[in-house]
């Protein structure tokens, strides 16, 4: 197996790297944690292995991984609950809007018109790869829960 992927994301153009790794991720809605206390959003995700997939190698594979946003004041959300969001594409595209200072706001913009608008101190985010997806397409989630 490869190096497991850690990125971090300080501004719009590294949040556009993170981006061009999720792409074709898959999150559930109970995978994604609002952490209000901590000021931590944290969304769990199946994500396709680019860089295997890149390499050659016949047979995609998914990843489990965590994407994390760091000093978020607040986090909103539209269409959240939506039908379609037990088993939904991950993050399509993000925006950044300038605030005062370092801080600011990050629009992730989900499938299904879905988007959740995170306003934040500063920009801090991390994609962390945990593991392979050992129990499949099928197996309920990144953490292991059935559906």
């Amino acid at each position: 197996m490869a190096p497991q992927l850690k990125l971090i994301a300080l501004d719009e153009d590294d949040l556009a790297v993170i981006s061009a790794h999720i792409q074709d991720a898959r999150v559930q809605t109970a995978d994604i944690i609002w952490r209000q206390g901590e000021k931590r959003l944290v969304i769990g995700m199946n994500r396709l292995d680019w860089e295997q997939t890149l390499s050659g190698e016949t047979t995609p594979r998914r990843l489990i991984a965590a994407l994390r946003f760091d000093r978020v004041l607040s986090c909103k959300s539209r269409k959240h609950r939506s039908r379609c969001a037990r088993d939904r594409a991950g993050p399509r595209r993000y925006r950044v809007l300038p605030g005062r200072g370092p801080g600011g706001s990050a629009i992730l913009l989900f499938a299904h018109d879905g988007a959740l608008r995170l306003d934040v101190e500063c920009l801090e985010c991390e994609l962390t790869d945990l593991g392979t997806d050992d129990l499949g397409e099928g197996g309920g989630g990144p953490w292991g829960r059935g559906g």
